[in-house]
Protein backbone atom coordinates (compact mmCIF):
# COMPACT_ATOMS: atom_id res chain seq x y z
CA UNK A 1 0.00 0.00 0.00
CA UNK A 2 2.75 2.41 0.94
CA UNK A 3 4.14 1.47 -2.40
CA UNK A 4 1.12 2.36 -4.04
CA UNK A 5 1.08 5.90 -2.44
CA UNK A 6 4.52 6.59 -3.50
CA UNK A 7 3.71 5.75 -6.79
CA UNK A 8 1.11 8.34 -6.89
CA UNK A 9 4.06 10.61 -5.85
CA UNK A 10 5.81 9.98 -8.65
CA UNK A 11 3.16 10.67 -11.03
CA UNK A 12 1.70 14.32 -9.26
CA UNK A 13 3.68 15.77 -11.58
CA UNK A 14 1.07 13.87 -14.64
CA UNK A 15 -1.94 15.42 -12.43
CA UNK A 16 -0.99 18.54 -11.99
CA UNK A 17 -0.42 18.56 -16.01
CA UNK A 18 -4.03 17.21 -16.02
CA UNK A 19 -5.45 20.12 -13.99
CA UNK A 20 -3.90 22.70 -15.92
CA UNK A 21 -5.79 20.86 -19.30
CA UNK A 22 -8.89 20.85 -17.21
CA UNK A 23 -8.64 24.69 -16.16
CA UNK A 24 -7.89 25.13 -19.40
CA UNK A 25 -10.71 23.78 -20.71
CA UNK A 26 -13.22 24.85 -18.32
CA UNK A 27 -11.79 28.44 -18.80
CA UNK A 28 -12.30 28.35 -22.35
CA UNK A 29 -16.09 26.62 -22.05
CA UNK A 30 -17.51 28.90 -19.52
CA UNK A 31 -16.14 32.21 -20.76
CA UNK A 32 -17.62 31.21 -24.64
CA UNK A 33 -20.82 30.05 -23.42
CA UNK A 34 -21.43 32.72 -21.45
CA UNK A 35 -20.77 35.15 -24.41
CA UNK A 36 -23.26 33.01 -26.29
CA UNK A 37 -25.68 32.47 -23.44
CA UNK A 38 -25.87 35.97 -22.79
CA UNK A 39 -27.28 37.40 -26.26
CA UNK A 40 -29.24 34.33 -26.61
CA UNK A 41 -30.87 34.69 -22.76
CA UNK A 42 -32.23 37.86 -23.58
CA UNK A 43 -33.84 36.70 -26.51
CA UNK A 44 -35.15 33.65 -25.35
CA UNK A 45 -36.71 36.03 -22.60
CA UNK A 46 -38.93 37.51 -25.49
CA UNK A 47 -42.62 37.56 -25.96
CA UNK A 48 -42.30 36.71 -29.55
CA UNK A 49 -42.73 33.20 -30.36
CA UNK A 50 -40.40 33.56 -33.67
CA UNK A 51 -37.64 34.95 -31.47
CA UNK A 52 -37.64 32.44 -28.82
CA UNK A 53 -39.02 28.95 -30.58
CA UNK A 54 -35.64 28.23 -32.17
CA UNK A 55 -33.06 28.98 -29.22
CA UNK A 56 -36.25 26.98 -27.23
CA UNK A 57 -35.19 24.29 -29.48
CA UNK A 58 -31.66 24.56 -29.22
CA UNK A 59 -31.41 24.61 -25.17
CA UNK A 60 -33.86 21.75 -24.99
CA UNK A 61 -32.04 19.81 -27.18
CA UNK A 62 -28.64 19.87 -25.42
CA UNK A 63 -29.87 19.76 -22.10
CA UNK A 64 -32.10 16.87 -23.19
CA UNK A 65 -29.34 14.75 -24.28
CA UNK A 66 -25.70 13.54 -22.13
CA UNK A 67 -22.74 15.88 -22.69
CA UNK A 68 -21.24 12.36 -23.48
CA UNK A 69 -23.43 11.88 -26.28
CA UNK A 70 -22.80 15.35 -27.59
CA UNK A 71 -19.18 15.05 -27.45
CA UNK A 72 -18.79 11.62 -29.16
CA UNK A 73 -21.14 13.05 -32.11
CA UNK A 74 -18.69 15.71 -32.53
CA UNK A 75 -15.65 14.12 -32.17
CA UNK A 76 -16.54 10.29 -33.89
CA UNK A 77 -19.84 11.03 -35.67
CA UNK A 78 -19.55 14.07 -37.68
CA UNK A 79 -16.01 12.33 -39.80
CA UNK A 80 -18.35 9.85 -41.44
CA UNK A 81 -19.78 12.54 -43.43
CA UNK A 82 -17.52 13.26 -46.68
CA UNK A 83 -18.65 16.37 -46.86
CA UNK A 84 -17.70 17.46 -43.61
CA UNK A 85 -14.16 15.85 -44.17
CA UNK A 86 -13.90 17.99 -47.67
CA UNK A 87 -14.73 21.21 -45.55
CA UNK A 88 -12.82 23.48 -44.16
CA UNK A 89 -13.95 22.62 -40.97
CA UNK A 90 -12.46 19.59 -40.83
CA UNK A 91 -9.03 20.60 -40.23
CA UNK A 92 -10.72 21.58 -36.72
CA UNK A 93 -13.14 18.61 -36.29
CA UNK A 94 -10.43 16.15 -36.67
CA UNK A 95 -8.68 17.86 -33.06
CA UNK A 96 -9.63 16.06 -30.05
CA UNK A 97 -9.32 19.74 -27.91
CA UNK A 98 -11.51 21.52 -30.47
CA UNK A 99 -14.25 19.02 -30.31
CA UNK A 100 -14.02 18.83 -26.60
CA UNK A 101 -14.38 22.71 -26.41
CA UNK A 102 -16.98 22.86 -28.79
CA UNK A 103 -19.37 20.16 -27.05
CA UNK A 104 -18.41 21.53 -23.96
CA UNK A 105 -19.19 25.24 -25.20
CA UNK A 106 -22.58 24.07 -26.81
CA UNK A 107 -23.84 22.28 -23.14
CA UNK A 108 -23.05 24.74 -21.05
CA UNK A 109 -24.40 27.77 -23.60
CA UNK A 110 -27.78 25.71 -23.18
CA UNK A 111 -28.14 25.61 -19.78
CA UNK A 112 -26.86 29.34 -18.86
CA UNK A 113 -29.46 30.79 -21.41
CA UNK A 114 -32.10 29.63 -19.73
CA UNK A 115 -30.65 30.53 -16.51
CA UNK A 116 -29.89 33.85 -17.58
CA UNK A 117 -33.69 34.36 -18.89
CA UNK A 118 -35.41 32.78 -16.24
CA UNK A 119 -33.71 35.67 -14.28
CA UNK A 120 -34.50 38.65 -17.04
CA UNK A 121 -38.15 37.31 -16.31
CA UNK A 122 -38.05 37.00 -12.82
CA UNK A 123 -36.92 41.10 -12.38
CA UNK A 124 -39.37 42.87 -10.67
CA UNK A 125 -41.29 44.77 -12.78
CA UNK A 126 -40.99 47.91 -10.59
CA UNK A 127 -37.41 48.35 -11.62
CA UNK A 128 -38.55 48.13 -15.25
CA UNK A 129 -40.87 50.10 -14.85
CA UNK A 130 -38.78 52.99 -12.94
CA UNK A 131 -36.27 52.99 -15.74
CA UNK A 132 -38.86 53.93 -17.89
CA UNK A 133 -40.16 56.79 -16.20
CA UNK A 134 -36.39 57.98 -16.35
CA UNK A 135 -37.20 58.05 -20.25
CA UNK A 136 -34.48 55.24 -21.02
CA UNK A 137 -34.39 53.55 -24.73
CA UNK A 138 -35.12 49.77 -24.69
CA UNK A 139 -31.00 49.48 -25.31
CA UNK A 140 -30.19 51.70 -22.98
CA UNK A 141 -32.62 49.76 -20.56
CA UNK A 142 -31.12 46.68 -21.33
CA UNK A 143 -27.36 47.25 -20.94
CA UNK A 144 -28.05 49.71 -17.92
CA UNK A 145 -30.95 47.98 -15.56
CA UNK A 146 -32.33 44.56 -16.74
CA UNK A 147 -28.49 42.54 -17.75
CA UNK A 148 -26.42 43.90 -14.56
CA UNK A 149 -29.57 43.36 -12.34
CA UNK A 150 -30.37 39.41 -14.00
CA UNK A 151 -27.25 38.43 -14.02
CA UNK A 152 -26.57 38.89 -10.22
CA UNK A 153 -29.92 37.23 -9.67
CA UNK A 154 -28.21 34.67 -11.91
CA UNK A 155 -25.31 34.37 -9.45
CA UNK A 156 -26.20 31.11 -7.90
CA UNK A 157 -27.58 29.54 -10.55
CA UNK A 158 -24.56 29.72 -12.39
CA UNK A 159 -22.46 29.08 -9.74
CA UNK A 160 -23.50 25.47 -10.06
CA UNK A 161 -23.82 25.24 -13.77
CA UNK A 162 -20.04 26.55 -13.62
CA UNK A 163 -18.84 22.92 -11.06
CA UNK A 164 -21.35 20.99 -12.93
CA UNK A 165 -18.86 22.14 -15.97
CA UNK A 166 -15.95 21.75 -13.94
CA UNK A 167 -16.98 18.14 -13.12
CA UNK A 168 -18.04 17.08 -16.93
CA UNK A 169 -15.01 18.05 -18.39
CA UNK A 170 -14.01 14.97 -17.41
CA UNK A 171 -15.33 13.31 -20.03
CA UNK A 172 -12.67 14.73 -22.50
CA UNK A 173 -10.48 11.43 -21.47
CA UNK A 174 -12.36 9.36 -23.86
CA UNK A 175 -11.73 11.62 -26.43
CA UNK A 176 -7.39 11.46 -25.42
CA UNK A 177 -7.58 14.41 -23.50
CA UNK A 178 -5.00 14.14 -20.60
CA UNK A 179 -6.68 15.80 -17.92
CA UNK A 180 -7.14 15.11 -14.52
CA UNK A 181 -9.27 11.73 -15.20
CA UNK A 182 -6.84 11.27 -18.02
CA UNK A 183 -3.85 11.20 -16.01
CA UNK A 184 -5.70 8.95 -13.47
CA UNK A 185 -6.39 6.26 -16.20
CA UNK A 186 -2.97 6.14 -17.13
CA UNK A 187 -1.68 5.79 -13.95
CA UNK A 188 -3.80 2.59 -13.50
CA UNK A 189 -2.78 1.43 -16.58
CA UNK A 190 0.51 1.66 -16.18
CA UNK A 191 0.69 0.57 -12.65
CA UNK A 192 -2.68 -1.05 -11.91
CA UNK A 193 -3.82 0.96 -9.15
CA UNK A 194 -7.07 1.81 -9.36
CA UNK A 195 -7.95 3.03 -6.32
CA UNK A 196 -5.08 4.83 -5.42
CA UNK A 197 -5.02 6.99 -9.17
CA UNK A 198 -8.87 7.49 -8.78
CA UNK A 199 -9.08 8.66 -5.20
CA UNK A 200 -5.99 10.92 -6.28
CA UNK A 201 -8.10 12.30 -9.00
CA UNK A 202 -11.23 12.95 -6.71
CA UNK A 203 -9.20 15.19 -4.75
CA UNK A 204 -7.99 17.21 -6.95
CA UNK A 205 -11.84 17.50 -8.15
CA UNK A 206 -12.90 18.31 -4.80
CA UNK A 207 -9.89 20.60 -4.48
CA UNK A 208 -11.22 22.72 -7.98
CA UNK A 209 -14.54 22.67 -6.16
CA UNK A 210 -14.05 23.80 -3.30
CA UNK A 211 -12.37 26.89 -4.51
CA UNK A 212 -15.18 27.65 -7.03
CA UNK A 213 -17.82 27.09 -4.12
CA UNK A 214 -15.80 29.93 -1.90
CA UNK A 215 -15.10 31.93 -5.12
CA UNK A 216 -18.84 32.46 -6.52
CA UNK A 217 -20.04 32.81 -2.81
CA UNK A 218 -17.73 35.93 -2.62
CA UNK A 219 -19.18 36.64 -5.67
CA UNK A 220 -22.80 36.58 -4.13
CA UNK A 221 -22.22 38.25 -0.99
CA UNK A 222 -20.29 41.00 -3.38
CA UNK A 223 -22.88 41.16 -5.77
CA UNK A 224 -26.01 39.85 -4.60
CA UNK A 225 -26.53 40.48 -1.30
CA UNK A 226 -27.12 44.38 -1.59
CA UNK A 227 -30.20 43.25 -3.85
CA UNK A 228 -31.62 41.32 -1.10
CA UNK A 229 -34.83 42.90 1.15
CA UNK A 230 -33.53 44.09 4.49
Amino acid sequence: MTENWQTIANNLPLYLSGVGVTLQLLAISLALGLLIAIPLGVLRALPNPWVWRPIWAYTYVFRGTPMLVQLFLIYYGLGQFEWVRNSFAWEWLQNAWFCACLAFVLNTAAYTTEIVAGAIRALPHGEIEAAKAYGMDRLTLMRRIVLPSALRRALPAYGNEAIFMLHGTSLAMLVTIVDITGAAKRVYAVHYIPFEAYITAGVFYLTLTLAMVAVFRWAENRFLKPLMPR
